[in-house]
């Protein structure tokens, strides 16, 4: 072997294992990794546009998990690896509290909501309140299941407050999350459902309100937001949760049919 190849066979395989080596220290580095979060699905729309701010302000990455609160909750309860979790629901969050997996002093509200009663855009059923749903004609009405999903925890509230719950019980048809709810009628495969009003706002066209004054039928609907202890970087997650809790975080979430906290 000349003295000239045995020198281009050096540079071919050093200047490899360099190449190699910077692209695994970004794809593991902490400060250059993605900033895993957990939010519920309600959120989806308005967290997306607020992860581009923020990669914008930061340049740093963010991978959603968007699900039912319950859900997520039992996640990071398994170990799940995640930087911020932000629920639908005060109950999620407080059990992740009693189990000391989040850090309490992040814990933040950032927005409300309310329940809504929709029905398919095309529907000729009309409804002036809850009520109305232990009507004969109202067969089928889609709600979260409130084992795990915040939304249906609500709904079931304001059944119990209206005294209907064993009137309308056979007739439920239960989603995993408030999305699935909204799906089912858009899609017409049942007679009304009920959802946030955010939800029901970015649904356009596709829905028609009928109901849309659930105040005093159910708990404050409040979405919380924190650290989780187990996070790796808890500055960065800091940073997001900062985010959405600023004037640019607060319009996109309004623009998206949340109320704001300090409304």
């Amino acid at each position: 072997m000349t003295i000239r190849l045995l020198f281009i066979l050096l540079v071919f395989i050093f200047g490899g294992c360099a190449g190699n080596s910077s692209e695994w220290g970004n794809k593991t580095s902490n400060e250059t990794g993605a900033l895993t979060i957990s939010a519920a699905v309600s959120l989806k729309d308005a967290f997306n546009e607020i992860a581009v701010l923020y990669k914008t302000k930061t340049g740093k990455r963010i991978s959603f998990n968007f699900g039912a609160s319950g859900a997520l909750q039992r996640q990071i309860e398994s170990g799940a690896p995640v930087d911020v979790f932000a629920s639908a629901g005060a109950a999620q969050m407080d059990g992740l509290a009693a189990k000391s997996l989040i850090d309490a002093a992040s814990r933040r509200d950032f927005a409300r909501n309310t329940l809504v009663l929709i029905v398919h855009k095309e529907s000729k059923l009309n409804a002036v309140s809850f009520a109305d749903l232990a009507k004969p004609e109202f067969k089928k009405i889609a709600v979260g299941n409130p084992k795990t999903v915040p939304a249906g925890q609500y709904t079931e509230q304001v059944f119990e407050k209206l005294n209907m719950k064993t009137e309308v019980q056979s007739k439920l048809i239960f989603a995993e999350d408030v999305r699935q709810v909204l799906d089912y009628v858009v899609r017409g495969e049942t007679d009304a459902g009920i959802v946030y009003a955010s939800d029901a706002r970015n649904a356009g066209d596709k829905v028609r309100v009928e109901v849309s004054h659930a105040e005093g039928l159910h708990r404050a609907i409040l979405y919380p937001i924190a650290v989780v202890n187990d996070s790796k970087q808890k500055q960065s997650a800091q940073e997001f949760i900062d985010l959405v809790l600023s004037v640019e975080g607060q319009n996109i979430l309004s623009k998206y049919g949340f109320a704001l906290i300090s409304q």
